[in-house]
């Protein structure tokens, strides 16, 4: 029991100290918006949009839903959601790129068919405003990270709309953090939530909420999780001291 509990305690620090490094840098130098897309799209959602990625393990990710661009970068929901897998890709990889999807409710045949449609004299942004409904802020993802020559070109435009890479390159600071990631692992608890420690070790350590080594995709289900873990925990103080 000594051992088990010294094992959990080091990977516990280990853990700990990954993520510490890992977030501690803040917003990389070479990472972010340009100034034109930050000035003008900052706070604004990506409405009925979906992410895919894959990890360099094959982990899959895919939902539909919705997430806000920030000044520095992204969150929301959806980025919440995958947001283990990016931190794991970027802590083994040093970036992440998952794929966003802008029109999630059309194939990818439809868009290249809207997008091919001739438009004769009017601009481009109209012409995806006219065909697609694509406008504000995802045109504007559009032409923030494709290329002029994919822009010009209808298959690797469409292309972009139905799959466009998006690269991260770190978490954003602890005091920013809706959640935190790692704790008290539950290999180093019983099914009360105590802490296991050696005979004669001292007063009993229940542990709940975001004490455990648990990830939550929303806030709401962190609540829940904290309500419920909070709850198993008291039970099992009564349980101990007999009340």
């Amino acid at each position: 029991e000594a051992r088990q509990a010294a094992d959990a305690a080091e990977q516990g620090e280990t853990r700990r100290e990954f993520l510490k490094e890992l977030i501690g840098q803040g917003k990389p130098p070479q990472a972010g918006w340009t100034e034109h897309f930050a000035s003008r799209f900052a706070g604004q959602p990506f409405k009925s949009v979906a992410i895919h990625f894959t990890d360099s393990q094959g982990r899959t990710f895919s939902r539909k839903g919705e997430f806000v661009a920030t000044a520095t970068g992204v969150e929301g929901s959806l980025i919440y959601a995958v947001s283990s897998l990016l931190r794991d890709e970027i802590a083994a990889h040093g970036s992440a790129t998952f794929l966003l999807d802008l029109l999630p409710d059309k194939s990818p045949e439809q868009v290249l068919v809207e997008v091919r449609h001739p438009r004769g004299s009017r601009s481009l942004s109209s012409h995806l405003k006219s065909r697609l409904n694509l406008d504000g802020i995802k045109a504007a993802m559009l032409y923030e990270l494709l290329d002029k020559e994919a822009i010009a070109d209808p298959v690797q435009l469409a292309a972009g709309i139905k799959a466009l890479p998006v690269r991260v390159l770190a978490a954003r600071p602890i005091d920013e953090a809706i959640s935190s990631a790692g704790g008290v692992m539950f290999e180093g608890m019983d099914a009360q939530l105590r802490v296991k420690m050696p005979e004669g070790a001292g007063q009993p350590v229940f542990c709940a909420g975001e004490m455990l080594d648990w990830e939550a995709p929303t806030g709401g289900y962190l609540l829940t999780a904290c309500f419920a873990s909070g709850r198993a925990a008291g039970q099992g103080v009564l349980s101990h001291f007999g009340l």
